[in-house]
């Protein structure tokens, strides 16, 4: 089976949203281990209901993709990966900005509360920076994206970069829950979830980055790697 990379934000194991979202996911990205989930008050969910709304944001563990999973190229291995990393992360200056739960596309996430500068570049830099290192899709891969509706210049960008929505489709989230269809679920648990996530939320400081790693297709992603971004001042 061949392993899967992704360099993603996600804050350091120790910051108060680690443990709340990892909590809500009932697994820790950093660990791999299970966690206890909470009840929250005011949302009535089953467990059933429950696991079904974070099964896809548990799998990928929580993080915001700057660079999205990608096998290998040719020629390119775990060890030099991880070595451009670093010094990509070391070359990038951290930041502030607000972030807070909201709905994006259906889906209920932690997002930017306003347009972000320096997020955008992050994103931008990170997608070019690492793309030496990633192997073209499979025709299967090819198939299974293109399920998503995307315009010709986001078939596009899938084919030259991986995936379809980046650049200006670029929006930074940090996925809470799956599709909820249901609109007044769907604000229902963008309430729940604020509330929940008030005392990690608001001005949030960047500082890392994170590289993720798939061992194969089946297998939830863990945090690899962490590394520091240059100080901001």
């Amino acid at each position: 089976m061949t392993a899967r990379y992704a360099v993603y934000y996600a804050p350091p194991p120790a910051h108060p949203l680690t443990g709340l979202a990892s909590a809500w996911l009932g697994r820790d990205a950093w660990t791999g281990a299970e966690v206890a989930r909470p009840v929250l008050d005011g949302l009535a969910l089953d467990a059933d209901a429950q696991t079904a709304l974070i099964a896809d944001p548990r799998h990928y563990g929580f993080h915001a993709t700057l660079k999205a999973p990608f096998e290998l190229a040719d020629g390119q291995t775990e060890a030099g990966l991880l070595a451009a990393f670093e010094a990509f992360a070391a070359s990038q200056a951290g930041f502030a900005a607000e972030i807070a739960v909201t709905g994006l596309s259906g889906f209920v996430a932690l997002t930017l509360a306003q347009p972000c500068p320096a997020m955008t570049a992050l994103h931008s830099a990170c997608v070019h920076a690492f793309e030496p290192y990633r192997a073209p899709l499979s025709a299967a891969d090819l198939v299974r994206r293109r399920r998503a509706p995307m315009t010709a210049e986001q078939d596009a960008r899938l084919v030259a970069f991986g995936y379809p929505w980046i650049f200006e489709d670029f929006r930074f989230h940090m996925t809470l829950t799956g599709r909820v269809r249901d609109d007044a679920l769907r604000h229902h648990i963008i309430a729940a979830l604020g509330t929940y996530l008030a005392p990690a939320t608001g001005t949030h400081a960047f500082a890392q980055l994170c590289l993720f790693r798939q061992p194969q297709r089946d297998a939830a992603f863990q945090v690899m790697a962490a590394a520091p971004l240059a100080s901001h001042g």
